[in-house]
């Protein structure tokens, strides 16, 4: 049986919402002065290697959106409560978004650097079958016979989409390609000066606020959504 557990979408849990967006806010300009008043020029790079500060701390998380749709997918098979559905859903979606724009940010990038705006080597074409993946998963949820098998059939694709990302952190390493070296994370080469330190590390707590705010919201939405579906069902 599935339960429906529904959230308070307004009162307290609004007000903790709209504090949380305003936060991220905050730091996101702050990022912006950090990203461009605080961190020195690239010598080799230029100015295109201030999307750097964007680009990584956004596929980082649109990778930690994927592990979280795919734990929330998993508890959603095995306890059959709506609320991991909606936690999978949202994490989902917010990925999805996260990931185009690490895409984007790549591509622009790439094209001043390498001459090229994509490559297909194993990271290109690995980026490619998970962004695919996941926009199969929200195509699943739009288009599937009925809710419920919506739900099951989404919840094995995030389980899919999430293994996918540990070959997609590790290609160029394992495979070669012109995707450069990395510098944070397991397995990192390169090291970076103190202020680009400092400007991506903070870079990366920005975005993961912005992305615990975007789901909050997006969580609560969908509750709202479950309850209206319930009201209709009912009344059919």
């Amino acid at each position: 049986m599935t339960t429906a557990d529904p959230s308070p979408t307004t009162g307290g849990a609004g007000a903790w919402r709209l504090g949380l967006l305003l936060v991220a806010g905050v730091l996101v300009l702050i990022d912006m002065y950090l990203i461009f008043g605080y961190a020195p020029t690239e010598r080799s790079m230029g100015i295109v290697q201030r999307l750097f500060y964007f680009h990584v701390p956004v596929i980082l998380t649109s990778f930690l959106s994927f592990a979280l749709a795919a734990v929330g997918s998993v508890l959603y098979l095995v306890r059959r409560n709506r609320a991991w559905d909606r936690l999978a859903y949202a994490s989902a979606e917010v990925g999805v978004v996260f990931f185009t724009s690490a895409i984007i940010t790549g591509a622009v990038w790439a094209k001043p650097v390498w001459n090229t705006w994509w490559v297909w080597d194993a990271n290109g074409t690995l980026t490619f079958v998970l962004w695919l993946i996941f926009i199969g998963y929200l195509m699943v949820r739009a288009y599937a016979p009925d809710a419920e098998r919506g739900r099951r059939w989404s919840a094995v694709t995030a389980i899919i989409g999430a293994a996918t990302v540990p070959f997609v952190y590790m290609a160029a390493d394992w495979w070669g390609g012109l995707h450069p070296e990395r510098v944070t994370g397991p397995g990192a080469q390169g090291s970076l000066e103190r202020e680009m330190l400092l400007t991506l590390l903070f870079s990366f707590v920005t975005f993961i606020v912005l992305f615990a705010a975007l789901i909050a919201e997006r969580y609560a939405l969908r509750s709202d959504e479950d309850a209206i579906e319930e009201l209709r069902l009912a009344a059919a």
